[in-house]
């Protein structure tokens, strides 16, 4: 926009410049026939008037006294020529009829001759500035050729030169006005538009797989805008249905490998329980004097193998039906506490900020991350260690609550940092590995997060963090 206003004002100046000087053009040839029709006119009535004879010879005789006349009354230079071009009088003061006056040259003089009106415009450039002098015959009453009227005209641009200065003054006066409100209007629109890239940009940068993403909202002056508008909003929608699949896809994947594992488990104490009752099979004697001793051991086995299974049964049926939430208002500071009391540990030490942090959330299953957390954290000192003392504090921050457990105990290898929360993985001997995975979904229904710190061979230190709500 600014680059055409800029071409239109050279433009126009360029043709206002040819313009101004096609009419001074125009002017000074109009001007100059005007004052050579009125000196024609005045010299015939002088040849009509005068007592000589007319001819050439009496020319200088008959303009002696009238030329200077006729030259203010005119207020134009005259000069008269004979037929071969020597100067017989003129206005000048300073000229005389001599032989050092400068003749017509020879091509004027046949030029004048050639033409049919019998006059010829010379125009001549000395010092930059533009000389015209017309040359005409003079005739007599009968038409016969008396001698050559010369009548130098110099052209004062002087007036033009000032319009034409004036006009490209304001010429540029408005267009540096027009410049500056394009400018204005250039950075209201940039600013417009790139204040629309910048929410396209800053929206694109918050975009993520992982979490609910909003669309723009904003209608924009420019189509092509709208457009990326569109296929950005179209892109969300996208996401959104690809996240659904994706979290679909993961949940069948791991409800398949949770099958896997409880199958596994479930068949591990089905193999010594088959092999004890194959075993009693084949002994069995009734006459056995310790056949009670017998039974008992046999009974022991098959209790203790039904006890692993009916344990693996109520881990997975804990974890795959978690039970709706039953929310109450109470004090997260005396239900951490009370749920310390069932350890009955010495090393475990209870550090609260507060005495009270009230919220609304399910007593059962604060307890039950409070005792997953400490259970595990009690389980990862080996027995030799001396200090086995766990810490367990409660507090708040801002809107949250923040529960944390820290032990001094084996801590977690860098490689399983990363699987820690899986359904089935576990760094002990013995269990599931479904602890961490069923407490993880019940801080993330209640809009919380649960992170932890370790270092391998010093302890690890779980931290809860819950939303305080009151409504």
């Amino acid at each position: 926009m600014i680059v055409l206003i800029i071409l239109a004002s050279v433009l126009l100046a360029s043709i206002s410049i040819i313009q101004f000087k096609a009419e001074a053009k125009e002017y000074h040839q109009e001007r100059l026939e005007r004052k050579e029709n009125a000196v024609k006119e005045h010299i015939n009535y002088v040849l009509s008037t005068t007592t000589y004879p007319l001819n050439t010879e009496n020319l200088d005789l008959i303009f002696k006294d009238k030329i200077h006349e006729l030259a203010h009354i005119h207020n134009i230079e005259i000069n008269i020529y004979n037929l071969e071009g020597q100067l017989l009088k003129s206005s000048k003061e300073s000229f005389s009829v001599d032989k050092i006056a400068p003749p017509i040259p020879k091509y004027i003089l046949k030029l004048v001759r050639s033409s049919i009106e019998k006059r010829y415009v010379d125009i001549k450039t000395v010092n930059g500035v533009k000389n015209r002098s017309s040359y005409t015959q003079i005739k007599d009453e009968k038409f016969k050729p008396l001698g050559v009227l010369n009548l130098p005209y110099l052209e004062d641009d002087g007036y033009y030169d000032k319009e034409l200065n004036n006009f490209l003054i304001r010429l540029g006066q408005v267009y540096s006005f027009m410049l500056l409100v394009a400018f204005a209007i250039a950075y209201f629109l940039s600013s417009y538009i790139t204040k629309s890239l910048k929410t396209i940009s800053d929206r694109l940068n918050e975009t993520s797989f992982n979490q609910k993403n909003k669309k723009i909202l904003l209608e924009a002056s420019s189509k092509e805008i709208n457009l990326l508008i569109a296929a950005y909003n179209r892109m969300v929608d996208e996401l959104e249905i690809s996240a659904i699949k994706l979290a679909q896809s993961e949940r069948e994947e791991a409800w398949r490998e949770m099958a896997k594992q409880v199958a596994h488990e479930i068949k591990n104490p089905l193999t010594p329980m088959r092999l004890t009752v194959q075993s009693f099979q084949r002994r069995f004697r009734p006459e056995d004097p310790n056949i009670l001793q017998k039974m008992k051991d046999y009974s022991e086995t098959l209790i203790q193998q039904i006890d692993t299974m009916n344990a693996v049964a109520s881990a997975f049926s804990n974890f795959a039906s978690m039970p709706a939430q039953q929310n109450e208002t109470l004090n997260v500071v005396e239900v951490v506490e009370l749920t310390l009391d069932i350890f009955n540990e010495e090393n475990i030490v209870f550090e609260k900020e507060s005495p009270e942090i009230i919220s609304k959330i399910d007593r059962t299953q604060l307890i039950r991350i409070v005792t997953n957390l400490v259970k595990n954290a009690i389980q990862s000192i080996p027995e030799q260690q001396p200090n086995k003392t766990v810490f367990v504090t409660v507090k708040r921050q801002l809107d949250n609550v923040l529960i944390s457990v820290a032990d001094p105990g084996v801590g977690i290898k860098p490689e399983d940092t990363n699987r820690i929360f899986e359904p089935k993985f576990t760094t002990k001997n013995s269990g599931m590995g479904l602890g961490l995975g069923i407490i993880k979904n019940i801080i993330e229904n209640y809009k919380g997060t649960i992170r932890f710190e370790t270092e391998f061979g010093k302890g690890t230190k779980f931290t809860v963090s819950l939303p305080i709500t009151n409504t």
